[in-house]
């Protein structure tokens, strides 16, 4: 059987993303989460939000042992993921009226998030919800000294990727429709951004 990959991250976090998410969808039906990853979220918040359709996907390197993990659980709420990549493939035929992504806009570079937000009318229904989990930077200054430490790490991998500054992230967004309805601060100095579309 397949070994399956385990994020410690994931573990710690799920619970106070689900306790914000339950506010955040509460009204959504169908959510599309971008960069599943391992797949734990999407089970975490499938299991616990069965009022939703949770789709899962990633790119296709990270395809197999996620579908794996999908499989086993069978939630009738959780379908196999889709491969998705921001900077190749096509969106979903179906749109959606929440999306979720975690942890994904500080590993992509710059370019890729400008596409991410761009392509967001690709994703949604009009008045969707738009919820982001992760470290950001506020008046370009960095929230704590380990994010700091870790945006060193992520630039000496690749210098375009890094932990972004709220500001440009909100502009991108309101660009394409979406206001910040709330900011709030979540474990490990990460947050949770919620965006609701006026579109």
């Amino acid at each position: 059987m397949l070994d399956l990959p385990y994020s410690q991250a994931c573990e710690n976090n799920k619970a106070p993303i689900l306790a914000l998410l339950k506010q955040a969808f509460a009204n959504r039906s169908k959510v599309l989460e971008i960069g599943s990853g391992t797949g734990q979220h999407a089970l975490h918040f499938a299991e616990n939000l069965p009022h939703l359709y949770w789709q899962a996907s990633d790119q296709p390197l990270y395809l197999v042992p996620l579908a794996e993990r999908i499989r086993r659980a069978a939630l009738p709420n959780l379908p196999m993921p889709l491969i998705l990549d921001i900077g190749n493939n096509a969106a979903p035929a179906e749109p959606f009226d929440g999306i979720f992504t975690a942890n994904t806009l500080h590993i992509m570079p710059w370019p890729l998030v400008k596409q991410f937000f761009n392509r967001l009318s690709e994703f949604t229904q009009t008045n969707a919800t738009l919820c982001i989990y992760g470290p950001f930077n506020y008046n370009g200054q960095f929230s704590s000294a380990s994010n700091q430490v870790f945006n060193a790490s992520l630039k000496s991998r690749d210098t375009a990727t890094g932990i972004r500054d709220i500001e440009q992230v909100q502009a991108l967004a309101l660009q394409q429709g979406f206001s910040l309805l709330q900011d709030y601060a979540m474990p490990a100095n990460n947050r949770l951004l919620w965006f609701t579309s006026n579109r």
